[in-house]
């Protein structure tokens, strides 16, 4: 679709309060809602040329925005466990007065699950993971950096997030629950 043809504040104004209450129940919060609102229409604008059909355009918006909240909320849920890791990298440690040993057996646990979960990925999926997710590296460099095009760089990160959700439901899981799933899969 041709950018001279959209008006695109017209767009905006018309599905950005539809679009912020999908947010509201994706992100689960209105700052994040309204945060990845922002980054959502931010994207659109700058992708505009991608829309094919003014009618879609809250669909298409929306979509981007539930990817910006997903993409927020990986960060946050990993960005303990990264900022720890970088800080043991260095051979520093974090020491705290009141340290509450519950929590740090539960924070060494989802550290080594989630080590195990990339561990488990094929090699061309945990380039691509740790380049995009981890490291944060732009989408277009990583696929430079690895010789492949966006589209197949966009391709393994999905799979790569799939089966790292995989892993660490499977993980989580209680055993007595894993048996039984593991049956009905034989």
């Amino acid at each position: 679709m041709k950018e001279c043809c959209v008006d695109f504040e017209k767009l905006a104004n018309e599905h950005k309060d539809a679009v912020y209450r999908q947010m509201l129940r994706v992100c689960g919060n209105r700052e994040d809602a309204e945060d990845v609102l922002v980054e959502a229409l931010l994207k659109a604008y700058r992708h505009l040329d991608q829309l094919r059909e003014q009618e879609a355009f809250r669909s298409w918006l929306a979509a981007i925005g539930k990817r910006v909240c997903w993409q927020l909320k990986e960060r946050e849920a990993l960005l303990p466990v990264l900022q720890l890791s970088s800080l043991e990298d260095e051979g520093q440690q974090l020491v705290g007065k009141d340290a509450d040993p519950e929590a740090e057996v539960a924070f060494a646990q989802m550290k080594q699950i989630l080590a195990y979960a990339m561990s488990r990925l094929q090699t061309e999926y945990r380039s691509v993971y740790e380049m995009r997710d981890l490291q944060d590296i732009p989408g277009e460099q990583v696929a430079a950096k690895l010789g492949i095009s966006l589209a197949a760089m966009k391709s393994r990160l999905y799979r790569a997030r799939v089966l790292v959700r995989k892993h660490i439901d499977e993980a989580l899981m209680p055993s007595g629950a894993r048996s039984a799933q593991e049956s009905q899969a034989n």
